[in-house]
């Protein structure tokens, strides 16, 4: 089996999850460049080995091996320095997951530049919000989805000129044919000395959070951050060499950086990217079977749609681990898909400033709902507000402690923004904005971000147990819980749903979920207000942004 991961971690066998959690090492090496050290290596050492399954809802497919990556990140890498693009620069990418996108990461990393990927649903201003805050020089986007239009409307509000480059079969006035320009490019591209070369401190990567909680912050990530995907891919995805890994994510979401490229490569297996135009719960099935994906990952969201759908009719065979994140795992879901496919969701947790930092690893029973244990080099600790230790089955802040030193795969900071570093990493503490709590045997279970927090009639009430309840009624498809202002209780619970096809909304089908809830979690936590919608707002990862909900109501009030 064709794999560099050993050249990289002291040993991948352990005994026991406290084994893995004590003596799980990670090395990096001077100057390590993910494109040049794993990419590059593989393409020297076995070029044909496959790196890249690729195919979209037009029947067309393209199979990539790391010799093919290594020709067309250099020819990419030409491309982008005769565009005037060096160390340090930023590019912003609008792909989807055209597979033009490995191309483009792979030589920025290269050039030592700084990668900005971002979601073709990006309006116009919120594209000239991100080129001006990230100080952006070029950008490289997928012609369709009138994604083109949305940067040409934004260059008026822009405080610098742009070089714009479009994927695609037909020019655009303006712009430069990326493909095009890539046939013309040589295939020799060799390494930088000196100081064009990236250092391991230098930023290679910087994603806009999905704003779930005010304006996008900006997450930079040096080019050490890849090899802390090593725990995600090896132990919490459970790739093996050769094998084909599938994580459901649109490279504008930093899910792809999790499930799509770094610890995956590293740890030898292929990865497969099914590009499609709307999400479709049998195709991506279809898809999952043809190819023979090995280990999949998706969030929650993903796996209450494929639950819905009659998997019988599926060979799902050749799935051997299936893993889950991005929102808590509901235990109604978890349930389900173990019934169909005999299949235990191991749900893992972490954030786009992070690699998995907890998870249910191979050596645990996974807790239907629980995150589960922390990841090795990661002192996860949970405080109440006045940053003291909480008790076993107390709710506080989870933290990650770094007065020792920072793990592999957790951020620098905020871009070109100390002031809002310091306002969540002070005292040697990064605080994540989730709330928590441990179970009696180390099990971390989640809450909810710490603004989702409702207070209701002197209770503290986390909306994820209670969007559990609701969820488990079988007329509900999704479910967001918020808190709704009240003169009397503070707030009151209010359920907004998404129904199953099979259901109509209706007074009495309020009364019975409020009914249903009552009887499954505490009864004061049932939502006195339900609310049924054709769909829950949403970011760009998947996920549900409360706090638009909390904010449109508080509009009609």
């Amino acid at each position: 089996m064709s794999s560099l991961l050993n050249d990289y971690v002291n040993k991948v066998d352990f005994e026991s999850y406290q084994d893995f959690k004590d003596n799980f090492k990670i090395f990096t090496p001077e100057n390590f460049n993910f494109a040049y050290d794993i990419v590059d290596v593989y393409a020297q050492k076995y070029p044909d080995k496959v790196a890249l399954v690729w195919c979209n809802d037009q029947e067309q497919e393209k199979i990539f091996t790391f010799s093919d990556l290594k020709i067309y990140s250099d020819k990419a890498a030409n491309f982008f320095k005769k565009c005037g693009i060096g160390k340090g620069d930023t590019v912003m990418l609008t792909l989807k997951s055209r597979y033009e996108f490995w191309f483009c990461i792979l030589a920025l990393h290269k050039i030592g530049a700084i990668t900005i990927p971002a979601t073709h649903m990006l309006k116009s201003k919120d594209i000239i919000y991100r080129i001006n805050e990230a100080s952006i020089k070029m950008v490289v986007c997928i012609g369709e989805n009138g994604v083109p239009q949305s940067f040409d409307d934004a260059e008026n509000g822009l405080e610098s000129p742009i070089i714009k480059s479009i994927v695609s079969e037909e020019n655009r006035e303006g712009w430069l044919n990326f493909r095009e320009e890539i046939k013309k490019s040589s295939s020799e591209f060799e390494r930088p000395k000196g100081i064009d070369e990236s250092k391991n401190e230098d930023i290679c990567l910087v994603y806009f959070s999905s704003g779930t909680t005010g304006m996008p912050k900006m997450i930079q990530h040096d080019f050490a951050y890849p090899l802390g995907h090593i725990i995600t891919a090896k132990f919490w995805q459970n790739v093996r060499a050769d094998g084909l890994h599938y994580t459901v994510a649109d490279t504008g979401w930093a899910k792809a950086m999790w499930g799509q490229i770094y610890g995956q490569w590293i740890s030898g297996s292929a990865v497969f990217v099914y590009d499609y135009e709307r999400f479709d719960a049998r195709k991506m099935l279809e898809k999952s079977s043809k190819y023979g994906v090995t280990t999949f990952c998706a969030p929650p969201t993903i796996y209450r749609f494929l639950i819905k759908e009659d998997l019988s009719k599926y060979d799902l065979s050749s799935i051997e681990y299936a893993v889950t994140a991005g929102e808590p795992l509901n235990p109604e879901v978890y349930n389900k898909f173990y019934e169909h496919t005999g299949l235990k969701l191991r749900e893992g947790f972490g954030q786009t400033e992070c690699v998995v930092c907890i998870a249910n690893f191979p050596w645990m029973e996974p807790r239907p709902g629980s995150m589960g244990k922390p990841s090795p080099g990661y002192n996860i600790e949970l405080l109440d507000r006045d940053c003291n230790p909480v008790d076993i089955g107390e709710e506080g802040e989870l933290v990650m402690n770094t007065s020792k030193g920072k793990p592999t795969g957790l951020f620098e900071g905020y871009y070109l923004n100390p002031e809002k570093t310091k306002e969540v990493w002070y005292d040697g503490y990064y605080h994540t904005g989730d709330t928590a709590w441990m179970d009696e045997d180390d099990y971390l279970w989640f809450v909810g971000r710490t603004d989702d927090m409702i207070k209701s009639s002197g209770y503290r009430i986390g909306p994820f147990e209670v969007e559990s309840a609701v969820i488990s009624h079988p007329s509900v498809l999704e479910c967001a819980i918020t808190g709704y202002p009240d003169p009397i209780r503070g707030q009151v619970i209010k359920a907004t749903v998404v129904l199953t096809n099979d259901y109509e909304a209706s007074d009495e089908l309020k009364k019975e979920i409020q009914n249903h809830v009552k009887k499954v979690t505490a009864p004061y936590k049932y939502p006195r207000i339900v609310e049924f919608v054709d769909e829950l707002p949403k970011t760009i990862s998947g996920k549900i942004r409360r706090v638009q909900i909390r904010s449109e109501d508080q509009e009609k009030l």
